[in-house]
């Protein structure tokens, strides 16, 4: 899984030692039931919704998702990386944008689709905003499930004017560790995917290879983190993972930006981008380590395929003659699983460097100082 140019310094020798010893304390945590929120990545979890449910919206051609951030970033993910297993139509209402009523216009059968509205408080501005904006309540109305939290709430207040399908998005599940819980599962579902093979944690946890990988990445990041590294470039050679690459971009800095620590991380196309910022990258300040993403892609001309391997491996190749750091993440498979496994992969990679940073990887105080600050602004200009 993980593969990179670790050099075997003194530092990074300590800082293994002090992963495992973080690993273990999270295990203790984990066996005590101490990250609840860690309860969905496995199959034990129980689901806020029914088969029933999946049943009533899976008669849909088109699914509209509206959401921000780790509302909906998970599911994109999903959606773009296993488009090709998918028969359904999709569309995401992420971003509050006047130009996404052009989106809107390509939904071409409207009354074959069903909306879902995913907000853990309820009362997401934007959120809230693109649904009363973009779409006629009479044409929502009975076709509509809400994720939120069971409070009073603007979003719950709309659903029951509607008569939406109201599915609880359990308080203890932050949204961008939501991915494998009912934020993230039930468009899975209604997808029809196999939402029970996204869910491996405990093989997981227990499978030497997936451990040492785990290990090794957080060691790495660590160590280059106390030596003033903390700019991570992802440089992405599969255009399907490119929205995997923006969840776990959120996954990063939200997590662990506290306290003036933390990471910036940073999506890079890849070969277009070649032709832009390689030059910074390999001749620039060296404040930066870099992640390589790539697929074993079946299916695609082999023409180009080889083409776009090749350069990411001469990439690789001249990154370790200068001994610019970095690290490589290969998709073997196109499935449920692979995808899965990368999003577990990643959320205990953050609660582990959370640990050594001593940051609190739950929380994003200054994220909720800024929508207070709008709620304020909002309420003097009315």
């Amino acid at each position: 899984m993980f593969k990179g140019n670790i050099v075997n310094s003194k530092e990074y020798k300590k800082n293994i030692i002090k992963t495992k010893k973080a690993f273990n304390s999270f295990f203790l945590d984990l066996k005590n039931f101490e990250i609840p929120l860690l309860e969905s990545y496995d199959n034990n979890y129980e689901f806020n919704f029914s088969k029933t449910t999946v049943k009533k919206f899976s008669k849909y051609t088109n699914i509209v998702i509206f959401g921000m951030g780790g509302s909906i970033l998970g599911t994109k993910a999903i959606y773009s990386f296993l488009k090709k297993k998918i028969k359904k139509n999709v569309f995401f209402f992420d971003n509050l944008d006047l130009n996404l009523f052009s989106q809107f216009k390509k939904i071409t059968n409207l009354k074959n689709s069903c909306f879902i509205v995913v907000s853990k408080s309820g009362n997401t501005i934007e959120t809230i905003t693109n649904l009363n904006n973009f779409f006629s309540k009479s044409l929502i109305k009975n076709k509509l499930v809400l994720i939120t939290e069971m409070n009073d709430s603007a979003l719950i207040e709309i659903g029951h004017k509607l008569n939406a399908e109201i599915i609880e998005h359990n308080n203890f599940i932050g949204g961008r560790y939501s991915v494998l819980s009912e934020v993230g599962m039930f468009p899975a579902a209604l997808m029809n995917l196999n939402i029970a093979k996204f869910k491996n944690l405990k093989k997981l946890i227990s499978n030497k290879i997936f451990l040492k990988s785990l290990m090794n990445s957080v060691a790495f990041i660590y160590t280059l983190n106390q030596k003033g590294i903390r700019n991570s470039i992802m440089l992405n050679y599969d255009s399907r993972l490119n929205d995997l690459c923006f969840w776990y971009q959120q996954l990063v800095g939200e997590s662990l930006g506290k306290k003036g620590k933390g990471i910036f991380p940073t999506v890079s196309t890849c070969p277009k981008d070649h032709h832009s910022l390689l030059q910074l990258y390999l001749d620039g300040p060296k404040d930066k380590f870099y992640t390589f993403f790539s697929s074993i892609s079946k299916g695609v001309k082999k023409e180009v395929n080889s083409i776009i391997s090749t350069q990411c491996e001469a990439t690789k190749n001249v990154f370790a003659k200068k001994k610019i750091p970095y690290r490589h993440f290969v998709f073997r498979r196109n499935d449920e699983r692979e995808l899965g496994n990368m999003f577990t992969f990643f959320v205990l990679e953050t609660i582990l460097l959370s640990k050594l940073m001593n940051v609190n990887p739950y929380d994003q105080p200054a994220v909720e100082e800024v929508k207070n600050e709008t709620k304020k602004f909002l309420r003097q200009r009315r």
